[in-house]
């Protein structure tokens, strides 16, 4: 497959869509919900030339374009458009926080279809309930000059502060209510821990929740952890993408075996 990068229309937007290309095994890489595609250039070059390595922006992230529809079930159609663009037939994913959570989500909805799929410091938990709502609202409130800041990062979306808020809302729904989803996953999974908190999180709260992974794992043995890591939620990537590496090449072997 020749490489390609350019911008994918889809629905009322477009993406900004990178494919190395090659005969590789494709892997397809889901951000965090702020998050550019940037974040995953350690781990592409850990992995090196022998992988085909497709990112994308969503929606008003990166490069991409804004949009009317940020939700969960939009990510998921630019998900789909972007495999049948690419012409990719059963992708490894790699999905970091709010990716990961769309990994569980679009394996479970696609079944035969993902080689397997590698989550990163996502795991099935999130704040509910209006008191969770409120706390969401008042976080992203607290930031919301830094966010236009933290866009030229890669960190934040051309988003009001309230949209950053629904979108996360919605993913701490989906997050908690994930449980059955993982339990009943076909392919094989590989989890990459990280430790501590993160930005918005109270002390000790991102390892708590952390623990409703030993659920899942219980029932389901398609999924196991790689590996978990020193670095917290948000510098995983930056500090440990050694270990995201090597949970990809785990599948493989799986695959292969």
């Amino acid at each position: 497959m020749t490489a390609w990068t350019g911008m994918l229309p889809v629905d009322d937007t477009e993406l900004y869509v990178r494919d190395t290309g090659g005969s590789g095994r494709p892997v397809v890489y889901l951000n965090g919900a702020y998050a550019d595609q940037s974040h995953w250039k350690r781990v592409i070059a850990e992995l090196g030339t022998g992988y085909r390595h497709i990112t994308f922006d969503e929606r008003a992230r990166g490069k991409s374009q804004r949009s009317r529809d940020y939700t969960f079930v939009a990510c998921l159609r630019d998900l789909d458009a972007v495999l049948a663009a690419r012409g990719v037939e059963k992708p490894l994913l790699v999905g970091w926080s709010y990716g990961g959570v769309l990994g569980w989500h679009w394996a479970d909805q696609n079944p035969g279809r993902v080689a397997g799929l590698v989550t990163v410091d996502a795991f099935p938990v999130g704040l509910t309930g209006e008191a969770g709502r409120e706390r969401i609202r008042r976080t992203f409130r607290q930031y919301r000059l830094l966010l236009p800041i933290g866009a030229l990062f890669g960190m934040g979306a051309r988003m009001s502060a309230g949209e950053h808020a629904d979108v996360n809302i919605e993913l701490n729904q989906i997050a908690a209510d994930s449980v059955p989803v993982l339990e009943r996953l076909a392919c094989p999974v590989r989890f990459v821990v990280a430790t501590g908190d993160s930005l918005g999180s109270e002390a000790g709260e991102m390892e708590e929740g952390r623990k409703v992974l030993d659920r899942v794992l219980a029932a389901n043995p398609r999924l196991k952890v790689s590996a978990k890591v020193p670095s917290n939620h948000s510098k995983i990537l930056r500090n440990d993408s050694p270990a995201v590496a090597q949970a990809l090449r785990e599948l493989d072997e799986v695959r292969h075996g």
